[in-house]
């Protein structure tokens, strides 16, 4: 019984659709696939910024700053991500899942690694807000520093979304206890999901203490269209190589979009 060879064609078609699969399930930014060229080249993105402006005002005092927009060139290089996924002939015949399992991890690498390189990005914005021990108050600050045209979210848009750490997330429903000890639904699904408008996701490689708030405006991806495959086969030892590859740019392009807030904290006296 010969072995199907799996052509370039459904190969590359495959890899795609995967890839795209996993992009449809991180609405965190925005992907724009133009992208032309190939890894090492250059390609220069205008990284808009804003100055702070948000001050804490006594009885008839009025604003001393103002916040400023601009924007600056910056350049990126583009990343090659390639991945290999390697099988025998006889290993395809005797467990026909082999081909497809492995294509769908050669997939989810892949955006895992362009997933690592996203996050980064939301990493490098320069705005922040510090913890105050006062978990609520700290969000409302970090939404207020954001330049955006409201503030009430839309959970199933995503407009305004954090990521935090499983210990960050626990001082978050600590620091909020008082506030939701009443609210039987908070109790039955396991609250929070939502703080001041910021719908939160966990993720593990966050750093503690820290929580980025962003709007999906703030990063971009940029993609070459389309995902390469090249398959090679060694007729003689019947081994078959699968090499996949993706040309991109993860970019934080809106630092106005994103700020961090920094050492989010419990307060240090009961009631504070």
């Amino acid at each position: 019984m010969a072995n199907t060879v799996y052509d370039n064609f459904y190969l590359s078609n495959e890899v795609e659709d995967l890839f795209k699969s996993h992009l449809d399930l991180f609405p965190f930014c925005q992907v724009d696939d133009t992208l032309e060229g190939t890894a090492g080249m250059k390609r220069i993105i205008n990284v808009y910024n804003a100055t702070e402006g948000t001050e804490k005002l006594a009885v008839t005092q009025g604003n001393t700053k103002s916040i400023e927009v601009g924007f600056t060139k910056k350049e990126y290089e583009i990343a090659l991500a390639q991945n290999r996924f390697v099988y025998y002939d006889e290993q395809a015949m005797r467990d026909p899942n082999l081909v497809p399992v492995g294509l769908q991890q050669m997939a989810t690498d892949m955006f895992n690694t362009v997933n690592k390189d996203i996050f980064a990005e939301f990493n490098k914005t320069t705005q922040t807000v510090a913890g105050s021990g006062k978990v609520f108050n700290d969000f409302i600050d970090a939404v207020a520093t954001l330049n955006v045209d409201g503030t009430d979210n839309d959970p199933a848009k995503l407009s305004l979304f954090g990521f935090v750490s499983p210990k960050t997330m626990a001082i978050v429903r600590k620091g909020l206890a008082d506030q939701l000890k009443y609210v039987e639904s908070f109790v039955r699904t396991g609250y929070v999901g939502t703080v001041g408008g910021v719908h939160l996701f966990v993720k593990k490689d966050a750093k503690d203490g820290d929580v980025v708030v962003a709007t999906p405006k703030a990063v971009t991806v940029f993609v070459k269209k389309g995902t390469e495959v090249e398959p090679k086969r060694d007729p003689n030892t019947r081994e078959n190589s699968i090499f996949s590859r993706k040309y991109y740019i993860a970019a934080l392009t809106n630092k106005t979009q994103a700020v961090k807030i920094t050492g989010l904290k419990l307060p240090t006296t009961v009631g504070a």
